[in-house]
């Protein structure tokens, strides 16, 4: 396990201390928690981000479905009648 020093602002440290207390836990596990936390939501947004680069090159080489197309699709849902996907 790596060791890392960090200073925190008193606006940041006083609630901690406080969540830490009434958790029963340790500001070391807080902190790690907060941090698991970011760095999965980070990951999140890189492979969206990365998925929108996808779809941005795919429309890019004309690869694209006609509005009216998916709404037929999507509103045949529910229905007895349920159309394929439109390519």
């Amino acid at each position: 396990m790596g060791i890392t020093s960090i200073r925190l602002a008193d606006d940041i440290d006083k609630p901690l201390e406080f969540l830490a207390s009434k958790l029963d836990r340790s500001k070391n596990y807080l902190i790690n928690q907060a941090i698991k936390e970011f760095l999965a939501r980070q990951s999140v947004e890189e492979s969206r981000w990365a998925d929108t680069l996808a779809a941005l090159e795919s429309i890019k080489a004309g690869k694209s479905i006609a509005e009216a197309d998916v709404n037929a699709w999507l509103n045949s849902w529910g229905t007895g009648e349920r159309k394929e996907p439109p390519k």
